[in-house]
């Protein structure tokens, strides 16, 4: 695929405008679509690198900056490119094990609907946000233990106790998991973790391998893995599973959208990509849950119990039920290989993202990155590498467990919650919409801006708030962590969280002038500092605080 190669033209909240040639610098706007000249320069291997000059601009416009030199930027090839990029990264893993059972665990059909209402009035406006800112077999093996039993004897009689199938551990998938896979049985819990397992630690490899090929050439080979009280408080844990849910799947907050949007060219319309991306993202949810609510059905009539005993989410639903489920279709070899390749590739292309925003973001500020891309691709990979080992030994699913419920929960939210909070209220949302009409030649309906403004930001507030009020001790199975692996986990979650106020303090701190001053320069965009300096602050006047 070609990497077309053009100027850094992002919006100024983000990172201001570059420079046009010397004699137009006193022009305090970006020039139009139709007022960028590109010229093909060269082309060598594949990679197509332009230059660019600024024409007369029609209009002015104060948002933007024109100071620094001109930066070349990669762009994606193809339109196509970014699509499947943003796609693959939100259809991940959460669609298939995490949706169908916080729908069946908060009512069924039900949970859809505070699901659609934070959709709608959060998921949609901020994943526009973020675009527009970013521009098994039954035999016998070593791993069986001696009441290893045939999935098709357990029934309702053979479990009794209460004991419900999912936390039946005794059927060959179960025990191939946990004991051939994972070597459960060796850990007695979090503080017993053991060594990687090697086997495992050979997969991690490839993986890694993979994502670090698939990456330091730059974005445009990401689509090609792509493709491939107490009442109230019971309603409270249905608002924050649908939230949680929502970011968690779209991916709004992880930075992965920002990374993939500021590869896009000046003019792309991310408005339709959002509501395209978005729905394709969520209809998916719906397709996995018809089909694992029909495993599920499938599963309990055939062992004679309820729904409720089968229903498990997370890695027990995909690597236990499932191939139990597969296992009894006719090809099921076939089934279970195509099964497990999909799971791979949801995997790998959500994985890719999460990197290419660590990536992005790093490079983009410090050009010595930028310049040694395949080095620091490698040191990213490495270092993904070394921190997976923990989540391989044999009690590595209590560290996974562990990071899945702190490191993209709450602190999720409450990146997205200081993310509005800091486009819509700091740097004005009236401000916003008009950069937005720069690029796309149309602004932002009412719907947008009010949600962005007001709705969204409540709604986050509200359930970052409830989150952790209603914080309970975490458990897998029947084990309980202990008080000190919890804590860990709100630290996990508090490392990014506290960024945003340590970096508060920070600039506040490396500012010079009275109080005053200080405050102003932190809440003014850098491109506007020399007003500051003139006493004009936009962020002073209540008219500021009010526009939409």
């Amino acid at each position: 695929m070609n990497k077309q190669i053009q100027p850094d033209r992002r919006v100024s909240a983000v990172a201001p405008l570059r420079d046009c040639p010397s004699g137009q610098q006193q022009q305090q706007q970006p020039p139009q679509k139709k007022d960028v000249e590109l010229i093909l320069v060269k082309e060598q291997n594949g990679v197509q690198y332009t230059s660019s000059s600024c024409l007369p601009a029609a209009a002015s416009s104060p948002h933007y900056n024109t100071g620094g030199q001109q930066q070349d930027r990669e762009t994606w090839g193809k339109k196509i490119d970014f699509l499947l990029s943003v796609i693959g990264f939100a259809v991940d893993l959460a669609n298939v094990w995490r949706f169908p059972y916080l729908c069946y665990k908060n009512g069924g059909g039900a949970f859809l609907i505070p699901y659609i209402l934070f959709l709608i009035i959060a998921g949609m406006p901020l994943f526009y946000m973020e675009l527009a800112l970013g521009k098994c077999q039954m035999f016998h093996l070593d791993w069986n233990s001696p009441n290893c039993t045939d999935p098709k004897l357990v029934n309702a009689s053979m479990l009794g106790n209460g004991t419900k199938y999912s936390k039946y551990k005794l059927t060959p998938a179960a025990e191939f998991y946990e004991r051939g896979v994972l070597h459960l049985h060796e850990s007695s819990g979090i503080h017993d973790l053991g060594l990687p397992r090697w086997q495992l630690s050979l997969c991690l490899l490839v993986v890694v391998i993979v994502l670090f090929l698939s990456l330091w050439k730059g974005p445009n080979i990401v689509p090609c893995a792509c493709f491939n009280f107490r009442s109230l408080k019971s309603y409270a844990v249905v608002w924050i599973d649908a939230a949680t849910q929502i970011f968690y799947s779209l991916g709004a907050g992880f930075g992965v959208l920002i990374a993939f949007a500021s590869y896009n060219k000046f003019g792309n319309n991310c408005y339709r990509d959002a509501l395209l991306t978005s729905t394709i993202n969520c209809v998916t949810s719906f397709i996995s849950g018809f089909a694992i609510f029909s495993i599920l059905g499938y599963m309990a009539h055939e062992h004679k119990v309820k729904i409720e005993d089968v229903a498990t989410e997370g890695a027990g639903l995909v690597f236990i039920l499932y191939p139990e489920a597969i296992s009894t279709l006719s090809g099921s070899t076939f089934w279970a290989v195509v099964f497990f390749i999909m799971l791979l590739t949801l995997g790998i292309d959500s994985s890719m993202g999460g990197m290419e925003a660590v990536i992005t973001g790093l490079a983009d500020d410090f050009q010595i990155l930028k310049r040694h891309r395949k080095l620091f691709t490698f040191g990213v990979s490495f270092g993904t590498f070394l921190l997976a080992l923990f989540c391989i030994t044999n009690g590595g699913i209590y560290v996974l467990t562990l990071l899945d419920t702190f490191a993209a929960g709450t602190s999720i939210l409450f990146a997205v919650l200081m993310e509005a909070i800091g486009v819509s209220w700091f740097y004005g949302v009236d401000r916003f919409s008009d950069d937005i009409k720069q690029m796309m030649g149309f602004k932002p309906g009412l719907y947008w801006r009010l949600c962005w403004k007001f709705v969204s930001p409540a709604f986050l507030l509200f359930v970052v708030i409830v989150s952790i009020i209603n914080f309970k001790p975490l458990t897998y199975d029947d084990y309980t962590f202990p008080p000190w692996a919890n804590r860990i986990g709100w630290g996990i979650a508090l490392s990014s969280m506290m960024l945003v106020p340590a970096y508060i303090i920070y600039k506040f701190l490396n500012v010079r002038g009275t109080f005053k001053e200080r405050l102003a320069y932190c809440i003014t965009p850098e491109n506007e500092h020399h007003l500051v300096a003139q006493g004009n602050v936009r962020q002073f006047k209540l008219q500021h605080w009010l526009s939409i």
